[in-house]
């Protein structure tokens, strides 16, 4: 008995020892995960956020500053520009439109655009609400044209409404035969936006209303008032302008830029509620399972790779499967995904323009991997 005795408490001194060991090698991931992005703030990036959830729990770090000049520190409380993300909270009002029957996804986009709009796209009724969302439409992409680069860094004072960034493609060709093929264009959120204003109204205010209330999302923004951005506490926004690892400071251009988007950008929130986004959509708490069935019907790439669903994409880090979506603007950049064979979340953002090159981006992109990595490791 006394053997027993003496042999169960070195197994449970073993256990024990076992479970802090495990804990602590967790705590050391971690650690190593907020090193990383030291480094990266260290190294260009002005200032970076992160959340992380799986299985209920939560965890998040913020590094760098929120403003270079005053050296304030970014925290997990400020908001940070989602930029192309929105076009899933676009992908979500649809599909729960269509659960509604108010919308057909094999439809032509004529069926329920005003007349006027459709008459501007030509081969639009060819193009099917389907073809708008996963980018097989072929509608021509206005972010690329001079006279709307001009018109944003030039025209600080122009009034852009949504219908001129469709007048700007106004008469254009398909680039394509409409479902052909893949290839990503902005401006078929801006068009689908345009939809749902004819059917419902404001589709910010679908949006507000039906995603970010059900999930509790008190620190999300989306065109509320006409200068809704600076509703939100927003870190200030910086970019390598010439690639030539000089930061300027981009905040004025980046909020002229960000709140006149509709569909395709515009919504601005806290890490917290990134997570409770992405966690509701694939938690079908927004929607039924066959809805976020068809939002992972992937397009592909012609190499047969998966490209694009119904609002969210397809993409790997450090070699692992995620669902959901990319963002970069002129001052910013956001990534939000699930990770199915992790079943985990993870938001990450930074105030630094992603949508030019540079040396500083060069030098950080292995250490993004990196970072990942990391991140995914951190999950086990």
């Amino acid at each position: 008995m006394e053997r027993l005795i003496r042999f169960t408490l070195s197994l449970l001194v073993f256990l024990i020892s076992a479970l802090a060991v495990n804990a602590q090698s967790q705590e050391e991931k971690w650690g190593e995960v907020k090193d990383q992005m030291k480094f990266m703030t260290s190294n260009g990036v002005p200032g970076m956020v992160l959340g992380v959830r799986k299985d209920g729990d939560s965890n998040y770090i913020a590094e760098g500053y929120s403003d270079l000049k005053s050296k304030e520190p970014m925290t997990i409380h400020h908001a940070q520009y989602l930029q192309s993300i929105s076009k899933t909270f676009v992908g979500v009002a649809v599909l729960q439109l269509v659960e509604q029957g108010r919308i057909e996804l094999d439809s032509s986009i004529d069926n329920y655009l005003p007349q006027r709009i459709s008459e501007w796209i030509e081969g639009s009724e060819k193009m099917t609400v389907k073809m708008m969302l996963n980018h097989t439409s072929g509608l021509h992409e206005y972010n690329y044209l001079p006279e709307y680069i001009t018109l944003l860094l030039q025209a600080e004072d122009y009034p852009f409404e949504p219908e001129d960034y469709l007048e700007l493609i106004e008469g254009e060709s398909p680039d394509f035969e409409p479902g052909s093929r893949y290839s990503y264009r902005n401006s078929n959120y801006v068009l689908l936006a345009l939809l749902l204003d004819e059917l419902i109204g404001d589709h910010a205010k679908y949006i507000r209303d039906n995603v970010f209330e059900p999930l509790s999302m008190f620190e999300s923004y989306y065109r509320e008032s006409q200068d809704y951005l600076a509703e939100a506490n927003l870190p200030r926004s910086y970019w390598d302008r010439y690639g030539n690892g000089i930061l300027e400071d981009a905040t004025d251009i980046q909020k002229r830029n960000v709140k006149r988007m509709v569909g395709d950008d515009g919504i601005v929130l806290t890490a917290e509620d990134g997570l409770a986004f992405i966690e509701g959509l694939i938690e079908l708490k927004l929607f039924s399972k066959q809805s976020l069935e068809m939002m992972c019907e992937w397009a592909r790439y012609e190499d047969g790779y998966p490209a694009y669903g119904l609002g969210l994409d397809y993409t790997e880090f450090a070699g692992e499967e995620a669902w959901g979506h990319n963002g970069g603007g002129i001052g910013a950049g956001a990534t939000l995904h699930y990770f199915p064979e992790k079943d985990a979340y993870v938001f990450l953002a930074m105030n630094l323009g992603t949508v030019t090159g540079g040396k500083i981006h060069e030098k950080l992109e292995p250490e993004l991997e990196e970072l990942y990595r990391l991140i995914l490791e951190a999950v086990e």
